[in-house]
């Protein structure tokens, strides 16, 4: 079995600690609790008959209070950046972000989780932004830890891109 280690990244308050409560534990609280540091998980999947044990790394959002830590992503070997779709600015924050990761770390497969889209009514982005994304060559799942909506989906992709790329 291999081991890869990937990381959950974006703003304070977009569902990071969330969806990883969704994937590894098949749990949601609606309580909000803030990650100090990071948080660490693991669950194994099957990609392409090879098992694959995630070791996901929760980290601190990335907001005006706190930066985030890049020596928590040495080692990375691909990344999840969460957006809430009800805030627009996440997914502008997300982007800044990603830049960051990238010139931290060099080329890591990535996606993008768009979180909370099981509230559609209060939804912020676009399909016009989605455009954008994809016409960046960006990967992005709607999801919702809540009902559990693409949460699966987004860690197996990301694995896929994390073998595809060894």
């Amino acid at each position: 079995m291999i081991q890869k280690k990937v990381c959950m990244i974006g703003p304070s308050g977009v569902g990071k600690t969330s969806m990883v409560a969704k994937f590894v534990h098949s749990m949601f609280s609606d309580k909000y609790l803030t990650t100090v540091g990071v948080k660490i998980d693991k669950k194994i999947v099957t990609i392409e008959a090879t098992e694959m044990m995630l070791m996901i790394w929760d980290l601190a959002g990335d907001d005006d209070y706190q930066r985030l830590q890049t020596s928590y992503l040495r080692g990375t070997s691909g990344y999840l950046l969460v957006a809430d779709g009800t805030r627009l600015i996440t997914l502008d924050q997300v982007i800044e972000i990603q830049e960051r990761v990238a010139s931290a770390i060099g080329t890591a497969p990535f996606l993008l989780a768009i979180n909370k889209a099981d509230l559609t009514a209060q939804w912020e982005i676009t399909d016009d932004r989605m455009a954008d994304l994809k016409a960046r060559g960006w990967s992005a799942f709607k999801t919702s830890a809540k009902e559990g909506t693409g949460v699966e989906e987004a860690f197996v992709e990301l694995g896929k891109g994390i073998l595809q790329s060894a």
